[in-house]
């Protein structure tokens, strides 16, 4: 029997596809370059924010420090992240240039009002989720319980969770045999990420993201593709709900 390729293979790691690119060989470090890059983009990381750590990005991006080492050092010569001896690694611009998200550039999903989105979100992410459960294998559930350990763990730092966060979402939708519908799956969970990460620092708001992800993970080893969507509604109406609050100017704290 062949030995079990390990996750962080940086070989195989680099050929997946990164951010709606085609899948293709190249240099594990440019690869998590681009990742880093779309979260600026996409605003999930800002100007100012500090970077998690390389060993918490290395468990979040399941590469090995190095990778992030690396990838992070393409963009600090880039000046687009700054590095200090002795300090975290921050961002110092958010030009980072024409970044795709799933099929279409970061932020044009924003163009479209709430309503659309989520109702957009919530007949593709059926198909999308429900396909998921029916192909999933072992190696991205590992992944999956993973990405929920590393949630747990960042319980109170919304940054490296919406980080994570992401990361949990696109391996779920590139877990589905449809690669239009999953790229367009992470364009719509792009949307607004400025209220998302607004919401997610909310009290109680990261326990009850980690809480849904912890039921939708069920669901989908269980391969029950109508309990993965409804557990997946769920989670994307929470979302609705906070993000139309928060447009509507609402700054009461979560429940």
């Amino acid at each position: 029997m062949a030995p079990q390729r390990h996750l962080r293979d940086p070989e195989h790691l680099a050929q997946l596809p990164i951010l709606g690119e085609a899948i293709v060989k190249r240099p594990i470090t440019n690869a998590i370059a681009d990742k880093i890059a779309g979260l600026i983009a996409s605003g999930i990381l800002q100007v100012g924010d500090a970077l998690p750590s390389e060993r918490e990005l290395s468990v979040t991006l399941n590469v090995s420090r190095d990778a992030v080492r690396g990838g992070i050092r393409i963009l600090a010569a880039q000046g687009i992240l700054e590095i200090s001896q002795g300090a975290r690694t921050r961002v110092a611009r958010a030009d980072v240039g024409s970044v795709t998200v799933g099929f279409a550039t970061a932020r044009a999903i924003d163009a479209y009002d709430l309503d659309a989105v989520h109702a957009a979100r919530l007949l593709v992410e059926r198909q999308v989720v429900s396909d998921a459960a029916g192909r999933i294998d072992a190696r991205r559930i590992a992944v999956l319980e993973s990405l929920l350990a590393a949630q747990k763990a960042a319980l109170d730092d919304p940054v490296r969770f919406l980080i994570s966060d992401r990361e949990f979402h696109v391996a779920i939708y590139q877990a589905s045999s449809n690669r239009l519908l999953a790229d367009f799956s992470t364009d719509l969970y792009a949307y607004m990420m400025e209220y998302r990460r607004e919401a997610v620092a909310r009290p109680g708001a990261i326990a009850t993201s980690y809480a849904d992800h912890v039921a939708i993970v069920d669901a989908l080893k269980a391969h029950d593709g109508e309990a993965s969507a409804a557990a997946f509604a769920v989670h994307t109406g929470r979302i609705y709900a906070t993000t139309h609050l928060l447009m509507q100017g609402d700054t009461a704290p979560a429940d």
